[in-house]
């Protein structure tokens, strides 16, 4: 396990956890340290009379504290780990003691019932039942959802932002009833619409819309061909057996970890890994869902480089993908990007075309600089177009410091007319924004 100190703290969940696990990378802190070939653990004196049982997973790097605190990882495991980064030969290597070996068996396990349980044998007929009586839950509650959305249409929507939550969330949950989760977070998503801001209108339209576009593919999903047919079944909450999805070859490529995005719901967190592959120049998308005390499959941290294969999710735009196999990084290689904002924008185009309701995704653009102009921020390119940057980011003087008014190499995330940069090469460097 080499991870770097920027590594670690792409961990954090926020800046304070940061900061405090930066304070616990101390040994003083530490009544015990020690690590074996699967575990890496230590005893932390906290406030109280007992020390923090604090260990990490070394394989697939999960957190485990016997702390209060509800982050995930919380401040003793970054400090931990930011401690053996610095200090490796701090830590003896001796056999774990229980309250390790047993949480390390306990996943071990875990394992092992999940491959257990993909080697059963299928009852097809149960199972076809089931896909038929989630088909009818479906196809009902997008009947109701296209009556909403007509009725909207029919009385107009100057009267919409007189609607509470509820109006958006009571719809949200009859598609949750309906087995659609997809089309619940879109009509969620509607009801977040800022209807305070200028314009808000095009913003309002533009998701209903997408959601109309949704809906009705999937009523015609005979005349649509599989790549655009398994986009739409996506959107409304179907989901892809991914070890039947790891069965098909992948795509093999040295792969930058450009950016990570992390978004929280009750007990679930959701990292949102971009990816670009140095050699194919293809982009890609891991998800990770990590309940609260869960560690991650894959500790993917922005900046990281990694010899891979993945395999994409079917698509008319590939772009989300699964990792089948991970080797050891590599040094990075030379990165390409696009020239300017009128390749990305044709670029853009093409996908449209093919998918009119697609998400934002990471672009590499070479030589942007940060200016300012209309009260707001822009990203300018070496034609000197501009392009706005993502209402409410919050790094733009983190870009501004590396920048200097000088052109940088950036990667950025967004879609149409907003980017969100997310990292910049920085004399030969990539540094995460």
């Amino acid at each position: 396990m080499n991870l770097t100190e920027d590594q670690i703290f792409a961990l954090a969940p926020d800046e304070s956890s940061k900061k405090s696990g930066r304070e616990l990378a101390n040994p003083s802190k530490w009544v015990s340290k020690a690590i074996n070939e699967k575990a890496l653990w230590g005893e932390c004196q906290g406030s109280g009379s007992k020390p923090y049982q604090t260990q990490i997973d070394i394989i697939d790097i999960a957190f485990k504290c016997s702390c209060p605190s509800r982050k995930f990882p919380c401040k003793h495991g970054l400090g931990l780990l930011l401690l053996y980064a610095r200090q490796k030969n701090d830590f003896k290597i001796s056999p774990a003691p229980a309250w390790v070996e047993d949480w390390i068996s306990k996943r071990g396990g875990k394992q092992e019932s999940k491959t257990e349980k993909a080697e059963k044998p299928v009852d097809e007929a149960a199972q076809a039942k089931r896909q038929q009586a989630r088909q009818k839950k479906v196809n009902d509650g997008i009947e109701e959802l296209l009556r909403w959305i007509k009725d909207i249409i029919r009385n107009g929507i100057i009267s919409i932002p007189e609607k509470e939550n509820a109006w958006f969330e009571n719809m949200a949950r009859r598609m949750v009833d309906a087995q659609a989760p997809g089309l619940a977070g879109m009509v969620r998503n509607l009801g977040a619409v800022n209807f305070f801001s200028e314009g808000w209108q095009t913003s309002f339209m533009d998701r209903l819309l997408r959601l109309f576009m949704i809906l009705q593919g999937y009523k015609n999903s005979d005349d649509l061909n599989e790549s655009l047919l398994a986009d739409i079944r996506a959107a409304i909450g179907f989901t892809q057996n991914q070890e039947e999805l790891k069965e098909h070859k992948g795509v093999n490529d040295t792969w930058l970890v450009l950016g990570k995005q992390i978004t929280e719901e009750d007990n679930l967190t959701t990292e949102r890994n971009w990816l670009f592959g140095t050699n194919t120049r293809q982009y890609a998308l891991v998800l990770q869902f990590l309940i609260r005390g869960q560690g991650a499959q894959y500790a993917l941290t922005p900046g990281q480089v990694m010899e891979a294969e993945l395999v994409f999710f079917p698509s008319a735009i590939p772009l989300r993908a699964i990792i089948k196999s991970q080797m050891n990084a590599s040094i990075p290689l030379s990165v390409t990007g696009f020239g300017n904002w009128q390749e990305v924008g044709a670029f853009e185009t093409e996908l449209t075309s093919k998918l009119p309701f697609r998400n934002e995704r990471p672009y590499i653009i070479e030589q942007l600089t940060p200016v300012w102009h209309n009260q707001q921020w822009w990203l300018q390119d070496n034609q000197s177009a501009i392009m706005p940057v993502k209402a409410g980011f919050v790094n733009i003087w983190t870009v501004l410091s590396l920048s200097g008014g000088a052109p940088l190499h950036m990667a950025v995330i967004g879609k149409e007319k907003e980017y969100e940069p997310v990292g910049v090469w920085y004399n030969n460097e990539y540094k995460i924004i």
